[in-house]
Order: C-alpha cells, then structure tokens, then sequence
C-alpha cells in the first residue's frame, strides 16, 4: 500500500523532531486517560464520518463516545491530511508526560491507536520509553515500521495490546517481533489478540466490542480472556 511507504519515509531522526505541545486543560490526579489517534482515511477526507467503499463509514465519534460512556477521560484530534508519524508521535508523548508530570499515574493513561494512529502509538510507545504506560496497537504492526525502530535504536515500551483480525490483508499483523525485539528492556505486560471476524481492517471503522473491551480491560489492568490469545516466542 502507498500510505505504508509514506509512513516509514516519516518516521524521522528523533533528534531532529520540534514539535510544539498544545496547552491543555489542568490534568485531573484521579481520572483515567486515553488518547485515541485515529485511521489515515480521516486524514484523506477530513472529516468525522469519512466512508470507505470497501469497510464502509469510519464511526469516529462513535469510538470516542463508547470510550467516555466508559469512564475514560478521551484525548483525540483529526489530524490534518498527510500528518508526519514522527511529529504527531513527538506530540502525543509530550501530552503524556504533561499528565505524568502532573501527578497522572503511568497505568492512568492508555494510547490507543488504529492503522496509522496505531503507527504513531508504536512511536509513542519507542519515545516514551516508560514501562508502566499502556498502548493497544489496532492493526498497526509491519515489518518495515520495526526495521525503522531498529536501524534507530529504538523499541516500543510499555504495556501493550496488540489486536488485529485473521483476515487483515494489508500487511498489518501481528506484533510479536515488535515484543521479542523489547524483551529485557523496558517492555511491561505484552498480549496480542487475533480476531476471527473476517472483517479485515474493516475493524477499526466502529466500535466493534470485539476490540473495544479488550482494550478498555488492559487500560484497566485487568486479564483478557474472551478471545484468542498468542503465546510469544521464547527464543
């Protein structure tokens, strides 16, 4: 897919990155944040409701509201067309360590990111560098974003959930090498989920609970047991 060479041609030296953070309200000690980063279709149409001829329309609002209705104080933006992976990574990690700074516990806050958001949560993720975080990478792991952390000594840290359905045939898959390369490091819990819905990538258009629950439970620290569960290498 063309978008994928474009997002491994944005993942910049992170020593050359100058992203400003834009002010934000005084963070709450006691809530529980997440921040969702959103498909690249949302870019291209730029709009909350784009539609896609082959998954149909991408219910963005919908996502946000399952997760507020769920408790979770909810950070999200559209981004606008043709978002750098590494700039807009390099402002969601300033936006939690704004929190952390504040007082936010790191298990407080979960970045939940779907197809490029999930891209840029993988960065996130390798920025951040702190164990006790949470990320779920929504059908965003492939081989050339890895390659890209490594060539820059960078790995993904954190607790992370990785999700994707059995039928996704645009090269997003599984996470697992992702892990194996953070293993020793600062990786903290780490679980991925291969879903059986023959949807595709069509997953992240709506709030399926297929993946919305085993999100909302790792955000909560707590066991995923309803589906399908990998086991990782050990080697």
């Amino acid at each position: 897919m063309k978008w994928k060479q474009t997002l491994v041609e944005t993942f910049l030296p992170v020593a050359l990155i100058l992203a400003t953070v834009s002010p934000t309200s005084p963070a709450s000690t006691t809530d529980k944040y997440l921040f969702y980063l959103h498909g690249k279709i949302l870019e291209d149409q730029g709009i909350p409701r784009p539609r896609s001829e082959k998954f149909g329309y991408y219910e963005y609002e919908k996502i946000l509201q399952t997760f507020r209705n769920r408790g979770f104080t909810v950070r999200s933006e559209i981004r606008p067309a043709n978002t750098e992976v590494a700039a807009f990574a390099e402002k969601v990690a300033g936006e939690v360590r704004q929190l952390l700074q504040s007082g936010v516990s790191p298990d407080c806050i979960t970045v939940v990111g779907a197809s490029k958001g999930g891209v840029i949560a993988i960065l996130t993720s390798a920025l951040l560098q702190n164990r006790d975080v949470n990320f779920v990478f929504l059908a965003s792991c492939y081989d050339a974003a890895l390659k890209r952390l490594q060539d820059q000594g960078l790995q993904v840290a954190g607790n992370i959930l990785s999700i994707y359905d059995a039928a996704d045939d645009t090269g997003c898959g599984s996470c697992r090498d992702f892990f194996n390369y953070a293993q020793g490091k600062r990786l903290g819990r780490s679980q991925e989920i291969v879903l059986q819905m023959g949807l595709g990538h069509g997953i992240l258009y709506r709030p399926f609970p297929e993946w919305v629950e085993p999100a909302i439970a790792w955000a909560n620290d707590r066991g995923i047991t309803r589906v399908q569960n990998l086991p990782m290498k050990n080697d």
